[in-house]
């Protein structure tokens, strides 16, 4: 996993059938268990499909699977900003075109 000044530790998870020890921080081993947890079920969902065989390939369809959801996840966290800044000029243009009318009315 990532570096960290904290202590190390090895920690064995399980992907389809298969015990792999890895070293990492102590307060990583969450995020490492549920990496692995995530890996484990779609690499099943992928083999129980029918549509690849061998493990090598199964890993590397579930590795760019995630990869294009986090790419995408990225790509949406991009778009907020873009979206809350129309959102908040739409806002001040009905704001505005309220304030008009109010003032008409008075």
């Amino acid at each position: 996993m990532g570096e960290s000044a904290t202590k190390s530790e090895t920690v064995t998870v399980s992907i389809l059938d298969k015990e792999y020890r890895v070293a990492c921080a102590d307060d990583e081993r969450a995020e490492l268990e549920a990496s692995a947890r995530l890996l484990h079920e779609r690499m099943t969902r992928i083999r129980a499909s029918g549509s690849v065989i061998g493990l090598e390939r199964i890993a590397v369809m579930a590795a760019l699977n995630i990869a294009h959801e986090l790419i995408q996840a990225k790509a949406e966290l991009t778009r907020i900003p873009l979206e809350q800044e129309m959102l908040d000029r739409l806002h001040d243009k009905v704001q505005s075109a309220l304030s008009s009318i109010d003032t008409e009315n008075d």
